[in-house]
């Protein structure tokens, strides 16, 4: 039975783990690292670079390196948010063909699925390297407060990446399926979850394995990002009093200032203060110009205070939604990169009354959370029941564009609601169902999901048809909706895609793309790798006819280079056969010259002892002392050395 695989999608980073045993693993990638970038770069070359290898080269690439995609998933291209994020990435956000906001990369559109696909790909990539064996189900996080579009639009990644997502897990319920496991204990646990691009506050209770979701809240657009970005405001802001030079407008001064802040960040985290020196940031007339600044913890904390306070509304919210008091709460249990910052810390204690829970590793508790819950979903893991709820209200529009719920906000999923509305007109035959979610009180205010129409309802005064709408939302917190008029059993069911949304048809391409891809980065691999194996055979060639030619029988000599020559002049091209085929040709001829010489050795060397007045040859050979031999010997031991190094080159050649 193949394995699930749990997987963190993180904004910043993301993280892949599996069951092993009773317990889950994280698995470290192919560099040695228990997180990957969530980035995904494009060369020059057109190669596609993912994780740490996208991450080093976005200081000189950054137009063409995707970070905090997370952000744009399930988003319409004129989302107020959509907008805001575009002044603070050097990529291109575009509105895509189905009007979601998409990114564009040397003219090609590109969804954020499909990007964060590649992600996926990477961590897949990962799990079957350390497994030894193809993956092909998965469990992946998303926020909790993570709405229809934006859950469906990672299930689409997950599918783009030749995956079956067995579930969506909210990240706050994965990390408190983490904390459960390992303390076996019972109580009420609220989750502050302050990550890389998004923010979440669970509380629930846990006992006897079962995993009860209270009530959950959040921003899914307030996290690491964002206080990176106060800092590099801060140091440009600094730098341009200094110097009247704005380095926000230089792509590549910015992405050295992103970096700069985020390694600054991290530093203030354990001490108080830190020093960003960037050498060479920009230059004009005058010369170069070097940036050298001076942060302090207390700054910082300046810098980003609004922000922190942000998280202590939804933690009100969802105390009250619970109907739970703070000193209720019996743990909490912090999750997220940013819940490393002391302030952050000292924030969640003002508003719990309670100093947090530092046991668990911030960073990896989610994928340890969805490796646990594909564990349940195999019966791998026994008698763990995780009851979930829907982050926000559903429900549809109705006369005056009000929006009536027919699923409150914090409902335990799956769940199945219907109720009984009629017609606004007289010998009205058809309505339109448009779906709704969100918490404002009028229709407009809130996020439309999708829309879809009943016909052929007999006509009638208005009032009188009776239309039963039912909504169901799956484990996935993803949303059916289906309409029926009651007179003539007519009906009408669609699983809600948001009115972006990626078709099914745009899937199957991008797992198409994806799989091409696939083959593609296999070629540019076989490629490289047989320039390389040509680079080296044209090195050991080059080496030893400099050492060896006045040794080589001349045919021999002019067929190996020959056969050099015709390998130079293709090694660095593209066609992978021309390349295979004259590095096959010099390997056999630079065989056929080394037997030569080492026949010619062996004559050399052969029973006959040292002539006379001549070199002493194969007095070593024979163990009779070559240096009783004088001189001779020891220029002979040199030959024996040369004839030894020939040897190795030879077996080099045949690797």
């Amino acid at each position: 039975m193949s394995k699930v695989i749990g997987i963190d999608l993180g904004t910043t980073n993301s993280c892949v783990a599996i069951m092993e045993g009773k317990s889950a693993k994280v698995i470290e990638n192919a560099e040695g690292a228990r997180t990957t970038p969530s980035q995904v770069a494009f060369a020059e070359s057109g190669e596609r670079l993912v994780g740490q290898a996208a991450k080093r080269q976005a200081v000189t690439n950054p137009m063409n390196t995707l970070f905090a995609i997370k952000r744009l998933i399930g988003r319409r291209y004129n989302d107020p948010l959509v907008e805001k994020d575009k002044g603070l990435v050097p990529y291109k956000i575009v509105a895509g063909d189905n009007g979601d906001g998409w990114v564009e990369v040397d003219g090609k559109k590109m969804s954020p699925s499909q990007v964060s696909a590649f992600i996926l790909t990477k961590m897949k990539e990962t799990a079957e390297a350390y497994l030894g064996e193809p993956v092909t189900q998965a469990v992946i996080t998303v926020p909790a407060y993570f709405n229809d579009s934006q859950r469906q639009a990672t299930k689409d990644a997950g599918k783009i990446a030749g995956l079956e997502v067995l579930r969506i897990i909210n990240e706050p319920t994965a990390a408190a399926l983490a904390y459960g496991m390992e303390k076996k204990g019972q109580g009420t646990i609220a989750v502050y979850d302050l990550g890389g691009g998004t923010f979440d506050i669970s509380i629930l209770e846990i006992g006897d394995g079962v995993f009860e979701v209270k009530s959950t809240n959040g921003d899914t657009f307030l996290g690491g990002e964002d206080f990176d970005a106060r800092i590099i405001d801060y140091l440009a802001d600094e730098f341009k009093k200094e110097q009247g030079i704005d380095l926000r407008k230089d792509r590549l001064a910015l992405q050295r200032l992103k970096e700069a802040a985020e390694k600054a960040k991290i530093e203030l985290s354990s001490a108080m203060q830190t020093e960003v020196n960037l050498p060479f940031i920009t230059a004009d007339q005058a010369g170069p110009k070097h940036l050298n600044i001076k942060l302090t913890r207390a700054k910082l904390e300046a810098l980003v205070e609004e922000l922190i306070n942000r998280t202590v509304e939804p933690c009100k919210a969802a105390l009250r939604d619970a109907g739970l008091k703070a000193s209720e709460i019996d743990e909490v249990v912090l999750v997220g990169g940013m819940t490393r910052m002391p302030k952050v810390a000292e924030t969640v204690k003002s508003i719990f009354g309670r100093e947090p829970h530092k046991g668990v590793n911030p960073d990896e508790v989610v994928a340890v959370g969805a490796a646990i819950q594909g564990g349940v979903l195999k019966g791998e893991v026994k008698d763990v029941l995780l009851l979930d709820v829907t982050p926000l209200s559903l429900g549809i529009e109705t006369l005056g564009g009000v929006f009536t719920r027919l699923i409150d906000r914090n409902t335990t999923i799956p769940t199945r609601k219907s109720q009984v509305f009629s017609t606004a007109e007289d010998g009205q035959t058809a309505v339109t169902i448009r779906v709704f979610q969100g918490e404002r009180e009028m229709a407009a205010d809130n996020k439309i999901l999708g829309q879809f129409d009943l016909v052929g309802i007999p006509p009638a005064p208005r009032g009188v048809p009776q239309i039963e709408v039912t909504f169901d939302i799956d484990a996935n917190g993803i949303v059916n909706v289906q309409a029926k008029d009651k007179a003539t059993n007519k009906e009408q069911q669609i699983r809600i895609q948001a009115s972006g949304g990626l078709k099914d048809e745009d899937i199957d391409r991008m797992v198409k793309e994806a799989e091409a891809h696939a083959d593609e980065d296999k070629k540019r691999r076989e490629l490289v790798e047989a320039r390389n194996h040509a680079d080296g055979l044209v090195h050991t060639t080059e080496k030893s006819i400099k050492e060896m030619a006045d040794k080589m029988p001349a045919d021999l000599k002019q067929a190996v280079e020959r056969d050099l020559e015709a390998l130079k002049k293709v090694k660095d091209g593209d066609d992978l056969g021309e390349i295979k085929a004259k590095t096959e040709a010099l390997m056999q001829t630079s065989m056929k010259l080394g037997e030569a010489l080492y026949k010619a050795s062996q004559a050399e060397t052969g029973p006959g002892g040292p002539q006379p007045g001549g070199e002493a040859h194969g007095g070593a050979e024979h163990g009779h002392g070559g240096g009783d031999h004088g001189p001779g010997g020891a220029k002979q031991g040199d030959d024996k050395v040369v004839d030894a190094e020939y040897t190795e080159v030879d077996g080099d050649k045949k690797k």
